[in-house]
């Protein structure tokens, strides 16, 4: 009797697994169409970082500037720019005109690293 039981239980956790993996799998990520002469910005938050200490763009290019969000509650903003993304605002457009250096930071209250959560953006 313990054998069928366990042999049960072995299937039942084999079906879970195999269910659990099929559902969790990423969707496939969409074509990302760009206007012509556009580039392409990407910017990254996990738990109190960004995943670059600088992005560089360059002066008087057009850019789709997309912001995702892997893991907490952030969002950015690009002091003097008046530049702000987050989960339910995640992408704009923009020509980055006047060359220098700006700083990024995290503009949700995310926890105890949130103070550090600092990167740049240098416009060539």
């Amino acid at each position: 009797m313990h054998k069928w039981i366990m042999s049960a239980l072995v299937t039942i956790a084999c079906a879970m697994g195999v269910y659990l993996l099929a559902t969790a799998l990423p969707e496939r990520p969409k074509e990302e169409t760009l206007a012509e002469g556009q580039e392409m910005l990407r910017i990254k938050a996990t738990n109190f970082e960004f995943d670059q200490a600088e992005y560089k763009v360059k002066a008087g290019t057009n850019y789709k500037v997309k912001y995702s969000n892997t893991l907490g509650n952030h969002g950015v903003e690009f002091v003097g720019l008046g530049i702000e993304l987050n989960k339910d605002n995640p992408e704009t457009e923009v020509t980055f005109d006047k060359p220098g250096t700006y700083e990024m930071h995290c503009s949700i209250m995310c926890g105890q690293g949130h103070s550090t959560m600092i990167s740049k953006l240098i416009v060539e």
